[in-house]
């Protein structure tokens, strides 16, 4: 990620020394394995990513947020259900 990105999480029951380390790896992770720019479906990137479904869908929700990198991610739907992700590396 570019290192001008300041990570700063939030939320009612966040707390930076037990969720700090966790949460950024998890984001690395996330955009590593989406920054390849081929779509992908959420269990396919938490498997990836090695992270629960939940978690890889909030941190694709965070590389959306400005303090992230307010990065473009698409969501198609398929006849089976099933959304897939894609990354765009410019932002928006």
């Amino acid at each position: 990620m570019d290192t001008q990105i300041v990570l700063r999480f939030d939320g009612s029951d966040y707390d930076h020394k037990r969720d700090g380390i966790r949460l950024t790896g998890q984001l690395q992770r996330v955009f590593d394995v989406m920054k390849t720019g081929e779509w992908i479906t959420l269990r396919q990137l938490a498997d990836k990513a090695r992270c629960p479904e939940a978690s890889a869908s909030a941190q694709l929700r965070n590389l959306r947020k400005e303090r992230f990198g307010s990065f473009l991610v698409e969501k198609k739907y398929d006849h089976m259900g099933v959304f897939s992700y894609r990354l765009k590396l410019e932002a928006k």
